[in-house]
């Protein structure tokens, strides 16, 4: 069997794909009008979608804004739960396993953006450098 690419050895996205199993017969039940069914669908798949994009960026910045959606998908989606029950779509004592598996793909997560600054440093000049000909436009 081929190597797995690098996003497929991740645990968040082994735990992403599991909520996309465990969450899909809960969709085909759903009303087709319902709107928390469209939106928990495209929700729990951007999770996955993310976090490979994510992993497969170069520069920290995009890797991190791409896990921060991942996990704000995942988010969305145990909140989509709450709402399916409240509404009286999805029985209370469903929700607790596929929120389970959403913690399981939202923990890494979390560890994967504190691990990729969000800013982009450069060193600083020394106060007063001298400012080379052409470098200021009032030369």
């Amino acid at each position: 069997m081929p190597a797995p690419f690098d996003h497929e050895k991740l645990r968040a996205y082994q735990e992403a794909l599991r909520f996309v199993a465990w969450v899909a017969p809960v969709i085909e039940e759903l009303p087709a009008k319902l709107s928390a069914k469209d939106q928990l669908d495209r929700a729990s798949t951007s999770i996955v979608l993310n976090i490979a994009e994510g992993n497969g960026k170069r520069s920290h910045p995009d890797r991190r804004r791409h896990f921060d959606t991942a996990r704000g998908s995942a988010l969305e989606c145990a909140a989509c739960l709450d709402v399916l029950v409240v509404r009286g779509k999805l029985s209370s004592e469903t929700t607790p396993v596929g929120k389970e598996i959403l913690l399981g793909a939202v923990s890494p997560l979390a560890g994967l953006i504190a691990r990729f600054p969000n800013q982009v440093h450069e060193e600083q000049a020394p106060y007063g450098a001298t400012i080379q000909a052409g470098e200021n436009e009032n030369d």
